[in-house]
């Protein structure tokens, strides 16, 4: 137990080492935005306003679709039903802080490693249980994500770990407690109880309990999806369903009860989804086996537990899916190493000293993948975006960077409205009024349309990694043609540029100073061949 508790705690502390140092030093990644709806959302809930989120309402079918302007009381209940968010608003209170989620998150899944330890204990000796709890702290399935910024998913492995030990343990009211916690906490959890329902079914060792998991799971899920969620906002069957999942529909809405009763009637395509892309869909796979010696594969519980959730990712229609560094891949996490458990069970004699070796060897392989992958950017402090070319900033220049942005965000009251790039609008999303940047008009408490404020971009990490990546180029350019505008049309007025960041505000004439600056960025930034932005008036 103590070598456990020792390396979950090496795991807490690298976690937060590098989440916390790439959100202090607002290095960009792909799911930056998401950490500051998740803030927004519990820092409107602290004050009542329960799930509330101008930044999730910029994802809305109607603003996206329709055109319409966010809104600061729209709640994001109609985009993802999550009120075990709720369980940890006490927590929040404490530290009110982007910060305080990633510690949270850091948390919530290091204490998921302790559990399945716990249950590891009921079936083996400590040394099997030992590295079946070290391979959950190295798979790239939870260092990954682990590491992304806060997601709703962090909660599962510590709920779905508990509720399988209270099963072992015939603690039956503690079991159906977590089987509840792990529906509310997003409207798709119910996919994995589904899969624990049906192993427990088929295996025949708790069939009335597997029937009656899976009736409830499913059942919560329709229900949640065709009436409840529509209550709040359209998004479920106009956005989520149709982006997900509708090469299997026709049409522009779809509900999932339609989507259900296309992929049953349609098994062509739907075996045609599961296998392509098949090099990506096979690596996927591999990543999430390798850290358990791929005992998954020959493991019938652990597919008949994990089955549900890998169809799931399979099947949707979104490439990041089979992303092994977001938050989908921790879903098969407790289907995949509850299986292992079980298989190792069945078959003691299997382990022996050459196999504890090449099990190790496993782990060490999949901590090197995950590592050198440079998960959601967090590890960029030591390792290069970039080789060919060379794309690395110092933790030196990454703090003095960070210094610039944080004088910049000091000028902005802290009740005004602004819109803020992604890397930077989670460090203001503690107020009602916030957008991402490039969106500037929102819908107030008054119900009246305005235009925010304040408005900060960085364009300085864009330009950093352009000569790499042709969409930071694009970006970039973007980016630059944009803000030229705003100041040409006295949209906004330029009153700071520091290192690349561009603090504006709307109603005001633009800084004589900062408008030379910005001449001088415009100029480095453009390129021949490359249409050249307007030039600003000041």
């Amino acid at each position: 137990m103590r070598l456990v508790v020792g390396i979950s705690i090496l795991f807490w502390l690298f976690c937060c080492v590098f989440a916390l140092q790439r959100y202090y030093n607002f290095f960009p990644t792909f799911v930056s935005f998401d950490q500051g709806i998740f803030n927004q959302v519990f820092w409107n809930s602290l004050h009542g306003r329960w799930f509330e989120s101008s930044l999730s309402s910029t994802e809305s079918s109607s603003v996206l679709l329709d055109g319409d302007v966010a809104a600061v009381y729209y709640r994001r209940l109609g985009q993802h039903f999550t009120p075990a968010l709720l369980l940890w608003l006490p927590f929040y209170a404490l530290f009110q802080s982007p910060a305080g989620l990633s510690v949270l998150q850091v948390t919530l899944i290091t204490l998921g490693g302790l559990v399945l330890y716990g249950l590891a204990r009921h079936y083996h000796p400590p040394h099997v249980a030992v590295l079946i709890a070290a391979s959950y702290y190295v798979a790239n399935a939870v260092l990954a994500p682990t590491l992304a910024n806060f997601h709703d998913f962090c909660q599962v492995p510590l709920f779905v770990f508990g509720l399988l030990w209270a099963m072992e343990k015939r603690r039956w009211r503690l079991f159906w407690l977590l089987t509840g916690l792990t529906l509310i906490v997003r409207e798709d959890a119910g996919v994995i109880l589904f899969g624990i329902g049906t192993y427990l079914l088929l295996s025949r060792r708790f069939s009335w309990v597997g029937i009656t998991v899976c009736v409830v799971s499913l059942g919560y899920m329709l229900l949640l999806t065709n009436v409840v969620m529509p209550a709040f906002s359209p998004d479920i069957s106009r956005r989520f369903m149709v982006e997900q999942f509708g090469q299997f529909v026709e049409g522009q809405e779809a509900s999932t009860l339609q989507v259900l009763l296309a992929i049953a009637l349609n098994p062509l395509k739907l075996l045609s989804e599961l296998i392509n892309p098949p090099g990506r869909t096979l690596s996927y796979l591999l990543a999430q086996w390798l850290p358990l010696m791929f005992v998954p594969v020959v493991s019938l519980d652990a597919w008949l537990l994990a089955g549900f959730p890998i169809l799931k990712i399979l099947m949707q229609n979104d490439p990041t899916a089979l992303s092994l560094h977001l938050r989908y891949a921790v879903t098969l996490v407790p289907g995949l190493f509850y299986g292992a458990i079980l298989w190792w069970a069945k078959h003691p004699l299997q382990f022996q000293p050459r196999t504890q070796n090449f099990w190790r060897l496993c782990m060490g392989l999949a901590l090197l993948l995950t590592l050198t992958s440079n998960p959601n950017r967090a590890l960029s402090v030591i390792i290069p975006d970039s080789i060919q070319p060379w794309v690395y900033t110092s933790p030196a220049r990454q703090w003095q960077h960070a210094q610039a942005v944080r004088s910049l965000i000091a000028q902005i009251p802290p009740t005004a409205s602004v819109t803020a790039t992604g890397n930077i609008v989670a460090h203001l999303s503690n107020r009602r009024e916030v957008l991402r940047y490039p969106a500037t008009r929102l819908r107030n408490d008054a119900r009246e349309v305005i235009q925010v404020e304040y408005a900060i971009a960085d364009l300085w990490y864009p330009k950093q990694f352009q000569v790499a990546f042709d969409d930071e180029r694009k970006t970039l350019i973007g980016m630059t043609n944009r803000i030229s505008r705003w100041i040409e049309r006295n949209q906004y007025g330029l009153i700071d540029l520091q290192d690349g960041v561009a603090l504006l505000r709307s109603g005001v004439p633009s800084n004589p100073e900062a408008i030379a600056q910005w001449a001088t960025f415009r100029q480095e930034v453009l390129i021949p061949g490359i249409a050249q932005p307007a030039a600003p008036s000041s």
